[in-house]
Formats: C-alpha cells, structure tokens, sequence
C-alpha cells in the first residue's frame, strides 16, 4: 500500500522542523482564495429566512457551500451545508433551528477546488468576552505566513480556509472588548476582504483599506443589511442606503450604527472585475447598474475593434450586456447565437480544469438558424485561459458559420489574482504567453482584438487611468497589486493547506 505520509526532509544530514518542511513542499501548493458572497442582518425576527433570501440572490457569487449563523440574544446557531442555498435552506425545519433576530451568511466559492464541509462558512468560535462568527469574501494575501507563525506558536488550525487565520487573531489579542479584538487581528492581516461577523449583541461590517472587494448597507424597516451587492436587497424588499466605505467598520448594536476608521486614509480601489464580470447585472455598483457599465464596454468596443459582421452573437450570460452595446454602437444585428443551459453553473468559477471543459459541452448550444453562412461577432467579457472560447468558436463552426470573429470587452488578462478572482497562475494565462495572433490561431477565430485599458476607464466614465493613483484594482491588466501578495512571491499555484487528506470525511 501506497505510503502517503511526507517524510522530514534532510539537509547537511539533519531533519529539519515541520515549518521548514511544510513551507518547502507544500508553498508550490497551498491555496485559500475565496470570491464569495456574504450577508448579514439585525433586529428582525425573520432574520434567517431573509439571509436564506439574500444568499439565493447571491448564489452567483459561490455554489461550493453555504451557511447561516443565528443570534437569539443568548445561543448561537449554526446550519452550513455542502451544495447551493436553495437545496440545502428551502425547508421550515432547517430554518426552525435558526431562532434569533439577528444572523450572517456565506455563500462559498474555493479557487482551490477543495469543497469540503470544515471550509464551508460562516465560521464559529468561543473566545473570551463572547461567541464571534465570520463570514469573508475576498483573499488575504499573508495568511500562509501568518499561519506559519501561529502554528509554530501553538496554533491548532481545523480548515484550510484563510478565514481562519483571522480567527485565530482575533482570539489571541490582548486586547479586552470584541471590537478591540477584531481591530487589532486586522492591523496583521493584509489583502481584498469583506467580512460580516455576528458577535453577542452585534452585527459587524468591515471592508479593506483599498475597499478592493465589495459591501454595502441596507435597511429594512429598522433592520440594518450588510450584504455583497444590492441584488440581495432587492429580493426582500430592502433599500440600499450607501456602500460601506474603503477602511471602514460598521457596528451595529441595538439598532444603532457607528462608524469607525481605524487604518489610515487610502484612495479607494474597488476591483474592476466586479463591473466586468462578478457582480450581477442588477447590482448597483458606485450607484449605477452593473449592466449599464457592461454595455458601456461594448459600446467602447466597438469604437475601437469595430468589424462589419452579419451578426452580433454574445457568450452567454455574461457577454450579454457587452455584446448589446457594441451591436448598438455599431448599428449591426443582435442574435442569441448561442443557447445556454442554465442548470449548470458558470464555467469560471467551478475549481477544477476537467470540470470547465464538460461545462462548455453542457452549457451552450448553437442557435443554427441565426448564424448559417453569416460572419459572426462574438462577444465575451474577458479571455483567461481560452480553452472555453476554442470550444464555443468550433461550435459556431460546426453550426455553419462562415467567419468567425472575437472581440473582448476588457483587456487581456496577463498576470493573476491573489485578492480572490479565480485566474490562474502567469504561465497558464493566455495573454501573458502568446501574442494576439498566436492566441488567435489558438482559439482559431478569424481574428481577435480586445478593449484597451484606456477604453476601459473611459467606459467606466473616467478620461483615462491615473498612472499615480488609479481608479481601480486593476492588475489583472496591468500588474499593479495595490496590496503586495506576499504568499505568492513565485508564480506558483497553491491548492492545499493541510495535511490532512482531502479523502477523509471533513
């Protein structure tokens, strides 16, 4: 039988420590980057119900697990599951264990692949002076050196999830209140996060100093809603009172809110995928609808890529809003060229490689009848890896295509994320490695242009990028990270934390 265990390695003839051991082998390996979705309410007897609503509407965001946390002014209550929010928190039974006026949620999406029960969130834990919960979207980009530090300290980790790594800090402060507690575990932590947490008496919002990644407050009645995007208001009727603002922690207890800035004042940098491809189209970011900006970037698009083709036809869903306005802009015909499945999941987010393949296959289909013997315009929102362009392009000539052409509605995507966004490492992006032309000939289209980065910005309504202090978090383009990934000093794709197998029952 196959011997699993990780032996000590030897150097100069002496074994070195677990530290060493577990930094050397398993760095090119480790993963815990997260794009998710949260939600959290306060004083409302409905409380788990409404985050079940909140989550369905935000179900986009992570299909991997999803859970609530509930507060009933003296017990916490936990249900977390494996699979989407309408299987799993559907049924009055589950709902009945979830007693208390107040409550947070996540939605979990693992850039890791690794779905396994202990990762699925919101997290729990006793500390002294009370319970705390958390719920995070986002990538911290220290927590394997921070991890590193707390287990030679002592720490006992049970997930693989970064999530975690805040936890531990928030418990081993010296300081005395909760709030105290969590103010000093983030003056350790850097990256793009958004957390809600649930802490006695207290619902608690937080957004990173660059305000990379999103969270927004609403209310309902005289109930206050901390959620991803304003879609998971619109689903219970709520209304959308501001974005909680880069650096900022809200506090709301006893149906108050207080506002606190403890970390000094950065320009705000929200993540410009959120407006690219996240977020949903209804969502409202920076007061306009996510959907309004796409078609901005195709109608950008066609200005600058502009081809006489016969049709217009998006990659649906996501190409949608882009390909409407480039087909506006440029006064050519709009199809549905493609048919999509909606029962199967976005082929971006799902973890493994294998698995985007067999979603290209069972996702889309060509609408014959729209595209026999024309020249085709096909639209996307980004390129990452290009084996799901290659697959779609053949389709469309299987289907009777005469020509077809790719425009992009964003620039090419040349060096990876570390604040979330499932992009894989430097040498497996397409635009970091090939030219246009080879990337063309790859995807075998008839030709290939994408949006430029000044396009980009003059899209999203600025004259142009500001080289000194830009706009957005933009370095998927451009390589610059406003928050320095230092767990990914080499371009290396981290999959595992633990040593435990992922064949155990977790």
């Amino acid at each position: 039988m196959k011997n699993n265990s990780i032996p000590p390695y030897k150097k100069k003839d002496k074994y070195v420590s677990f530290e060493a051991r577990f930094t050397a082998q398993h760095r090119h390996q480790l993963s815990i980057k997260e794009e998710c979705g949260v939600f959290g309410i306060s004083d409302n007897k409905d409380a788990a119900a409404l985050t079940a609503l909140g989550l369905h509407a935000l179900q986009h965001r992570g299909q991997e697990g999803c859970g609530i946390v509930t507060y009933d002014n003296v017990n916490f209550h936990l249900e977390r599951r494996l699979g989407l929010v309408g299987d799993n928190f559907t049924k009055s039974q589950t709902l009945e264990k979830l007693s208390g006026s107040m409550a947070i949620g996540h939605n979990r999406y693992s850039t890791s692949g690794r779905d396994t029960m202990r990762n699925v969130q919101p997290f729990y834990a006793d500390l002294h002076g009370g319970g705390v919960s958390i719920a995070h979207n986002g990538n911290l980009t220290n927590a394997i050196m921070l991890r590193e530090s707390l287990v030679k300290d002592g720490a006992i980790f049970h997930t693989t999830s970064d999530t975690e790594t805040i936890v531990q800090l928030i418990a081993r402060s010296k300081k005395n209140m909760i709030v105290e507690k969590i103010i000093d575990a983030l003056w350790q932590i850097q990256g793009g996060y958004a957390l809600t947490m649930l802490s006695n008496d207290m619902l608690i919002g937080i957004r990173d100093p660059f305000g990379i990644r999103p969270l927004i407050l609403g209310k309902l009645d005289h109930s206050y809603i901390l959620a991803s995007e304003t879609c998971a208001l619109d689903i219970i009727g709520a209304e959308y009172v501001r974005d909680i603002e880069n650096g900022e922690i809200v506090i709301i207890e006893k149906g108050e809110l207080k506002s606190i800035k403890p970390f000094p004042i950065r320009a705000k940098r929200p993540d410009v995928f959120e407006y690219i491809y996240f977020a949903r189209p209804d969502s409202l970011l920076e007061g306009q609808c996510a959907y309004e900006y796409r078609k901005n970037l195709g109608e950008q698009l066609a200005k600058e890529c502009g081809v006489r083709p016969d049709v217009v036809v998006p990659v649906p869903d996501s190409g949608v809003p882009a390909a409407l306005g480039y087909s506006q802009a440029a006064g050519i015909h709009f199809e549905l060229g493609l048919i999509r499945n909606h029962y199967v999941g976005r082929t971006f987010i799902q973890p493994s490689q294998n698995i985007r393949s067999l979603g290209v296959k069972l996702k889309l289909n060509a609408n014959k009848s729209s595209i026999k013997d024309k020249v085709v315009v096909l639209i996307d929102d980004s390129l990452v890896r290009g084996t799901t362009c290659h697959k779609i392009i053949k389709t469309l000539y299987h289907a009777g295509a005469k020509e077809v052409h790719v425009r992009i509605a964003s620039p090419e995507i040349k060096f990876p994320d570390f604040y979330g966004v499932d992009t894989p490492t430097k040498k497996e992006l397409l635009a970091a490695n090939k030219s246009n032309e080879e990337i063309c000939e790859y995807i075998g289209a008839k030709s290939l242009k994408f949006l430029s980065l000044d396009g980009l910005y003059k899209a999203m309504g600025h004259e142009k990028r500001s080289a000194e202090s830009p706009q957005f978090t933009d370095h998927h383009f451009t390589g610059d990270y406003p928050v320095k990934p230092l767990d990914h000093l080499n371009d290396d794709k981290i999959t595992q934390l633990s040593l435990l197998s992922l064949a155990s029952n977790q």
